[in-house]
């Protein structure tokens, strides 16, 4: 397809929110994908925001299939790939640690944990709420940076906090030359804040209380989006 105003049929798909661009490519590959109710198994096929796409129903399964999990990660637990001497989150996911009251009944097996990946990562000296997942669908909404999802975090600090700090927290940072996002900052006690964010930059609150002259000495994630 030559027209102007067509895409590729995998990044419509990603765009959708059908599955991840990646996921798309390989269930094109497949032939797992129907255009206006014609199979496409073209990868790079182009089409318009007007056609109709679905998944087959073995395609759509798989994605089903391709599990969530949520974990409270514990300190000194590393997100993503861990050095030597660290462990790494997806190490902590076992069927014996599952939550007794999971309302899924779909079992938890060994190999699950294959190709689960973390969605918004939480440094080493961070604790509280991690997703992994295999789903592209999940892993983009919270990491593709387009301020849809909230994030908030309880954090502790060291040192004196006054409204003109709290103001600059709100409204009046830059890190690594580029202004940050307004962000929601409550101040709860004397030494706890509220933070919800719709960016994830690296170490970003820590970062933040350093430029108003404060020290974390705690950082617990809570919420992404409704988790």
């Amino acid at each position: 397809m030559n027209d102007p105003n067509s895409i590729r049929l995998s990044k419509r798909m990603a765009d959708l929110g059908m599955c991840s661009r990646r996921e798309a490519d390989e269930f094109i590959a497949a032939g797992q994908v129907l255009v206006d109710g014609e199979v496409i198994d073209v990868l790079g096929s182009r089409v318009l925001a007007t056609q109709h796409i679905e998944l087959m129903s073995t395609a759509a399964q798989e994605l089903l299939r391709k599990p969530t999990v949520v974990l409270n990660k514990p300190l000194g637990i590393v997100s993503g790939q861990p050095e030597d001497g660290y462990h790494a989150a997806v190490e902590l996911i076992t069927a014996e640690r599952r939550w007794e009251w999971d309302p899924n009944p779909m079992p938890f097996r060994d190999s699950d944990r294959k190709g689960l990946a973390v969605a918004g990562r939480l440094d080493i000296d961070s604790t509280g709420l991690l997703l992994l997942t295999a789903d592209g669908r999940v892993a983009r909404s919270i990491v593709d940076g387009s301020g849809g999802v909230e994030k908030e975090y309880l954090v502790r600090f060291d040192g004196r906090l006054n409204p003109r700090a709290l103001h600059a927290l709100r409204y009046g940072l830059r890190l690594d030359d580029r202004q940050l996002r307004a962000a929601q900052v409550e101040w709860l006690e004397e030494d706890l804040l509220l933070f919800v964010l719709r960016e994830g930059r690296k170490r970003q609150i820590r970062r933040m209380l350093e430029l108003v002259g404060l020290r974390v000495y705690s950082l617990r994630r809570v919420r992404i989006g409704n988790i």
